[in-house]
């Protein structure tokens, strides 16, 4: 007999967006900055104040950890989740695209999961017509597969990006002709 239920069996894609190993230095320096501000009063007290600090800090950024899960039925990011029958256009992106999605292309109205230090995004296109989120927008380690699970594309294979690089060869033979 097996343990596995029916809602497990078809999950798709499944990540834990774990912090990176620099935003472990936080805790550390706000724990060590706790213990030195009570060492003068006690050092006992400093060194138990660091470490109860330290401890708390790092159980809170363990059960802050988003995690993103895409089965058959839904998609769900975070504590946010929605139908599958409600995502559209599924676009990943990684590098400059991906910088630009987090900044100057950003709909105000977007659901974001965003982590600073992850490169890749993956857009979501929000197809309901009562919901006015235009899309999500999410961090990832593995967009390719993310995108792979919804049916999307990575974007340097599509339409637009082969446009924008055929604007920028261009651009460059252009520039190259006024130079000589």
């Amino acid at each position: 007999m097996s343990n596995t239920s029916p809602e497990a069996s078809n999950v798709l894609f499944q990540e834990k967006i774990w912090p990176s190993f620099s935003s472990w230095m936080w805790p550390v320096l706000i724990s060590a900055t706790g213990g030195i501000a009570f060492a003068p009063i006690n050092t006992a007290l400093g060194y138990t104040v660091g470490i109860v600090l330290l401890i708390a800090l790092a159980v809170i950024m363990i059960l802050r950890v988003p995690s993103i899960e895409i089965t058959s039925d839904t998609v769900s990011v975070g504590r946010a989740s929605i139908e599958r029958k409600y995502i559209g256009q599924v676009v990943g992106y990684r590098g400059e695209e991906a910088f630009k999605q987090r900044g100057q292309k950003l709909h105000g109205l977007a659901y974001m999961l965003l982590r600073g230090y992850l490169d890749a995004v993956v857009k979501l296109e929000v197809v309901d017509e009562r919901d006015t989120t235009p899309y999500w927008l999410v961090s990832t380690r593995r967009p390719e597969e993310f995108t792979a699970a919804l049916g999307g594309v990575m974007y340097e294979f599509t339409d637009e990006a082969q446009e924008a690089a055929q604007r920028e060869a261009g651009n460059d033979e252009h520039h190259e002709e006024q130079t000589d």
